[in-house]
């Protein structure tokens, strides 16, 4: 990904001071998006050995993490709703990873499962963070404390 060009100083030469918070280069909004590009772009590289698209592999995080779960509470950890999570998990499924059953107790409910293929797939996966974290050139501390201060970020804003 190219740096974003540097802004015109002649345009903004007669700006008042405010008019410099809506410079592009002064939009967090904007450094998230770019960012979350550009991880993308590093994850969709590491991920393609894995057979997985980023969304995907975050399903098995959660899956890896939790073991078999509703598909309502995997939605909720991941923040999506049914409409987005089920063709996930339809792919998922023709590959082999995760199989779908409904509930014997609730028929209402969908419950996610790993297959042995999908559990045997983390241990290949298990470089994956590393890599991540060799490309950032972040020490895991400071991938630690970004991390956090996201977390905040998306705190206060759900709030």
């Amino acid at each position: 990904m190219t740096a974003t060009p540097s802004p015109d100083r002649t345009a903004t030469a007669c700006a008042s001071p405010e008019a410099d918070y809506l410079r592009l280069d002064q939009q967090i909004c904007f450094s998230l998006n770019a960012a979350s590009r550009a991880f993308g772009s590093v994850y969709r590289v590491l991920l393609k050995d894995l057979g997985l698209t980023y969304p995907q592999y975050l399903v098995m995080l959660v899956l890896w993490e939790h073991g078999e779960l509703p598909v309502k509470t995997l939605g909720q950890h991941l923040r999506l709703d049914s409409g987005t999570l089920s063709p996930l998990l339809k792919r998922l499924e023709a590959a082999g990873l995760v199989r779908r059953e409904r509930s014997a107790r609730d028929e209402r409910s969908v419950q996610a499962h790993l297959t042995d293929e999908g559990t045997a797939l983390r241990e290949r996966a298990l470089l994956v963070p590393r890599r991540i974290a060799a490309a950032t050139g972040f020490d895991l501390e400071e991938i630690s404390d970004l991390r956090d201060r996201l977390n905040r970020l998306t705190a206060a804003l759900d709030a």
